[in-house]
């Protein structure tokens, strides 16, 4: 088993194929979506400018077949030092972020990326090693690869940090609708069979999926002015006034549609945009990316519709579950979501400045949630 750290995407391209075989279908670990991710969010990196740097470590196996890779980069700018990150994290809010493996080779391949990271675990001069802090971040609780490398550094003596992330809230689709309203409440069961009849059934109603690239602008366009006028009316920016964001989506959203993983829907109402949902999907299961609705009709209920209207589509399609992300608005459960927690982990190598780095923010962090305990009682 070798290990490569390939540095620029010109040298991981021709691996893009291995890299989603890899990704088991997750949208969010795919070449498309991190690659184009690099491209918007790096900074540049110079010795008298510090910026990012990719780094990405590939394993191969005795016959060269890549088997393993973490989608990695070092953040030069933190006053933590050197930071290796996981691409995707940040404002797009990429979910179920993991190490690439081969199914069964989870161990060995998290023994050697944890390896080339922090060399041979009979290394004594850890000083010359090029991070001062691994932080993962947006991975599920229960990842298997994720917890063999935890547990690869604190066995070497490295300092892990574990705390909560955000809950994903997921639904195991059953086998026909009518199935899937049998387990909810009366009241919500009710609720939407009287949506069903009264608009999603009738003229009044109709719903719209992109399956064409020219067709993506139009519709990109009708979710953003959706989504922006939502959160305006909420006194919020909304997340496409980030100017990356937006340049992100408007590059990755072809790719994702031509690879089948792009699922974007609107809804007019009365021959008007009413709601858009934009969904990724892939391994069985389609997930609830970013959505719009329009905040002058909301007693009409467009959210609820949209909901209703991907939920039935999914189940006929044959997918096996439905992934709303992260959040814990009340409403997840309300559709019969099951919480999937998350887990940030920090991995704090054993050197002297990297760990008085981190116990420096181990006691901010302690503080700042003293002081939001407090002032939350303050309120009580």
């Amino acid at each position: 088993m070798q290990v490569f750290c390939l540095c620029e995407l010109d040298e991981l391209a021709p691996y893009a194929d291995d890299w989603d075989r890899l990704a088991g279908g997750v949208p969010f670990r795919n070449w498309a979506w991190l690659s184009t991710w690099w491209k918007h969010y790096q900074r540049d990196h110079r010795r008298d400018h510090p910026g990012t740097q990719l780094m990405v470590p590939c394993v191969f196996d005795r016959s060269d077949r890549l088997i393993g890779l973490a989608p990695w980069y070092v953040d030069h700018r933190n006053p933590l030092g050197r930071v290796v990150r996981m691409l995707g994290t940040g404002e797009v809010c990429s979910d179920y972020l993991s190490v690439l493996c081969q199914p069964g080779q989870e161990y060995p391949v998290t023994r050697a990326l944890c390896d080339c990271l922090t060399g041979s675990e009979h290394a004594e001069d850890y000083d010359r090693q090029p991070w001062d802090l691994l932080e993962l971040t947006g991975c599920d609780a229960e990842d298997l690869a994720i917890g063999h490398l935890v547990r690869h550094f604190g066995e070497r003596g490295h300092t892990v940090h574990r705390r909560s992330g955000p809950n994903c809230w997921r639904i195991e689709l059953p086998a026909s609708w009518e199935e899937y309203l049998a387990g909810l409440s009366k009241g919500h069961r009710k609720r939407l069979r009287r949506l069903e009849r009264s608009v999603l059934d009738t003229d009044r109603a109709a719903f719209h999926t992109v399956e064409h690239v020219d067709d993506l602008p139009h519709a990109m366009d009708i979710l953003v002015d959706l989504h922006q006028r939502r959160w305006r009316a909420l006194g919020e920016p909304g997340c496409f006034a980030s100017p990356r964001f937006a340049a992100f989506h408007r590059e990755v959203a072809p790719k994702t549609l031509l690879g089948g993983q792009l699922q974007l829907h609107w809804l007019e109402l009365d021959g008007k945009p009413a709601a858009a949902e934009y969904d990724l999907a892939g391994g069985g299961v389609v997930y609830s990316y970013q959505s719009g609705v329009d905040p002058e009709i909301l007693d009409r209920e467009p959210g609820r519709l949209m909901n209703l209207f991907t939920l039935r589509r999914a189940i006929e399609q044959g997918y096996r579950a439905f992934d709303f992300l992260r959040g814990d608005e009340p409403y997840k459960a309300r559709y019969r979501a099951e919480p999937r927690p998350s887990v940030t982990v920090r991995v704090v190598p054993n050197r002297p400045a990297a760990q008085l780095r981190h116990h420096l923010w181990l006691a901010g962090t302690n503080v700042k949630h003293w002081i939001k305990s407090g002032l939350g009682l303050a309120k009580v």
